[in-house]
């Protein structure tokens, strides 16, 4: 298993819950004018509007809203096939996450399968305790926030190894995505009160994408 497949999964929920007109209560992921959480000037727009579910689907779309080659997809999608963690749908006949599955994996083997530091003082993108998705849910003793290092971020705090180097082009234009993103690297390297609630929240996300 790689890195890309946890992002990739990730994204595909989040794309089935748009799909479906599902989106997370804003209360839920704390989506605001202020949820990215770096400077947009000058950024293209990756999403392209698109008609057809199959095109919206396509490695060449996921490779644009992921930045993970189209090879690396279509890879990844048999890795998670093989091992019960993506099946197709059998409606729409596009990859659907096995949230259930996904979930289990998450909960139990992502911290140890992709473990995560964080390092030297930097500034970045906030994620884990510090993200919009978690703000304010847990007292915290003024520590240094973690932070994906990003010269766009508009926080400064302990830098942490993102889950995947083309995290940013993933996020940049998905909320629920950069909020499921930070609540795994909570999972990742957070204390077990932080873990549990990301982990809560995540089933929560988790439901309103099935």
């Amino acid at each position: 298993m790689k890195s890309q497949d946890v992002l990739l999964l990730l994204k595909i929920i989040s794309m089935h819950a748009d799909l479906d007109g599902k989106d997370v209560d804003t209360d839920i992921i704390q989506i605001d004018d202020t949820w990215a959480d770096w400077d947009d000037k000058g950024l293209t727009p990756t999403f392209t509007e698109m008609d057809q579910i199959e095109s919206q689907f396509s490695l060449r779309n996921l490779e644009s809203l992921t930045g993970i080659s189209k090879s690396q997809i279509s890879l990844s999608l048999n890795r998670m096939y093989n091992v019960g963690l993506a099946k197709v749908d059998r409606k729409l006949k596009v990859p659907k996450t096995n949230i259930k599955a996904f979930l289990e994996f998450i909960a139990y083997g992502i911290r140890y399968v992709f473990p995560a530091k964080e390092g030297v003082i930097g500034r970045g993108i906030a994620t884990s305790i510090a993200a919009p998705v978690l703000r304010g849910k847990l007292m915290t003793s003024g520590e240094l926030q973690p932070v994906w290092s990003n010269p766009r971020g508009n926080t400064k705090g302990l830098l942490v190894e993102p889950l995947h180097p083309k995290i940013f082009i993933a996020v940049q234009q998905d909320a629920q995505l950069y909020a499921m993103l930070a609540l795994v690297d909570a999972i990742r390297i957070g204390h077990p009160r932080e873990r549990n609630l990301a982990l809560e929240m995540l089933n929560n996300i988790f439901k309103v994408a099935k």
